[in-house]
């Protein structure tokens, strides 16, 4: 597991001694959901089973007490209410079923600051991705308030480059088989929209970490709208 500045809170749900229960649970898939929490700063992290998504509204509150990540299951919709530690405000989102249950990393981004505020996937993806947003709070806690055209304009053209590189061998589709799409740049990411379907695809581009994550990739797959 990644050492981490903030103490990480997480909390998994204990197994059943009985050896069938414990091949049941092992079969099951399960979720990890991760936020910072906006009032004592620490990151939150709940490993779910899919069961338990379903079989109710789901609060998952920070130790602390003065935050919960509230998930809501729907039929063929999830809806997420995130405590947002950027703007102090509860962000309301959803997604398909699909994507929640089997993506290996989502990410939900508060729009005013252009960070991500929770994360939803696989337990790898998902403690990397907490880690690189983590690095990205450190450097804005170490501006002291100086905000630039972006959070580390090195690394936004590092991760420009790199995008460029991988744009011109072709290597940016979508799901919904366009080759069609748009950019935006934000403050400390990248957003790719299909230009046919509307998906939406987040590059982060905040830390060094991002810059090594992009170069690692020959394409990139946007997921196109359900």
């Amino acid at each position: 597991m990644l050492v981490k500045k903030r103490a990480l809170r997480y909390n998994k749900q204990q197994k059943p001694d009985s050896l069938k229960w414990r091949h049941i649970m092992v079969e099951e898939a399960k979720r990890t959901l991760a936020y910072l929490c906006p009032a004592c700063r620490q990151s939150v992290a709940v490993e779910r089973s899919v069961f338990q998504l379903a079989a109710s509204a789901n609060e998952l509150p920070c130790p602390c007490g003065k935050s919960s990540l509230r998930v809501e299951l729907m039929g063929a919709r999830v809806k997420l209410t995130v405590p947002c530690l950027f703007c102090g405000k509860d962000h309301t989102v959803t997604c398909s079923s699909h994507a929640f249950l089997h993506e290996k990393v989502l990410a939900f981004s508060c729009a005013a600051s252009g960070l991500d505020c929770c994360y939803v996937g696989e337990e790898g993806p998902v403690f990397a991705a907490l880690q690189r947003l983590e690095e990205a709070v450190d450097k804005l806690e170490a501006a002291s308030g100086e905000k630039g055209a972006f959070l580390d304009e090195l690394v936004m053209q590092e991760v420009l480059s790199e995008l460029k590189e991988i744009a011109q061998r072709d290597g940016i589709s979508c799901t919904c088989g366009s080759h069609r799409w748009k950019l935006q740049v934000n403050f400390s990411s990248i957003d790719l929209f299909c230009a046919d379907c509307g998906g939406a695809m987040r590059i982060p581009a905040a830390t060094a970490s991002d810059i090594d994550d992009i170069c690692c990739k020959n394409k990139l797959v946007i997921h196109g709208q359900d």
